[in-house]
């Protein structure tokens, strides 16, 4: 196994990566972890070493025995420019796979129901509506009372839940563009990205 490619790219020697590759080293060559130089130079952060890796014809869908991508290992680092770069090369790259290893990411965000009853083709349902448990005898159930002031949740989906779970009393899932815009510039929902929150850890250090 050819060592030096991989102290190259840790050290962050860019001439003499290129030197090596130039004498006919592999680019994608594994290490004893399965590990490319382009994961180790995604891990340091290093996005010139990055990106002549990638031109070089670096796997950005390569993984190690720790099945994480380049992008992957990037991101656990929280190297922000290399994702962003990593991320626009791989949609680029294979969209599918890339849509494949970067599955929809479940969020939920809080509003009062009053605030959505705004949108102009509001409407409302009961799908797979569960009863609150230990209503006491004689006590009303709220879930049935859904006021103005009653918290529900809007979820990565677009649909609205009573409940913070998915699929549970669902109230609308009405999920067409005018719906989409709504949420988007008028209640400000966003489903956080994958940088996002890599910025939300770096400014609480």
């Amino acid at each position: 196994m050819d060592q030096r490619i991989f102290e190259l790219a840790k050290s962050e020697d860019l001439s003499g990566i290129r030197e090596h590759l130039d004498s006919g080293a592999d680019v994608n060559a594994g290490d004893d972890q399965g590990w490319t130089p382009l994961n180790h130079a995604a891990g340091k952060g290093d996005l010139a070493m990055v990106k002549f890796l990638v031109e070089r014809g670096g796997d950005v869908f390569k993984v190690g025995r720790d099945n994480r991508t380049p992008y992957m290992i990037a991101l656990a680092a929280g190297r922000v420019e290399v994702v962003k770069y990593l991320r626009e090369v791989e949609d680029a790259t294979n969209p599918e796979k890339a849509k494949s290893i970067r599955p929809e990411r479940k969020y939920c965000r809080a509003y009062h129901l009053g605030d959505l009853r705004k949108f102009p083709g509001w409407s409302e349902s009961r799908i797979n509506w569960k009863q609150q448990k230990n209503v006491g005898p004689g006590q009303p159930d709220t879930t049935e009372h859904l006021t103005d002031t009653k918290v529900v949740f809007i979820h990565q989906d677009l649909t609205v839940t009573e409940s913070m779970w998915h699929d549970e009393n669902v109230i609308f899932n009405q999920t067409f563009s005018e719906w989409n815009e709504f949420c988007r510039d008028v209640l400000n929902f966003k489903v956080p990205s994958d940088l996002d929150l890599i910025a939300g850890s770096v400014s609480n250090q």
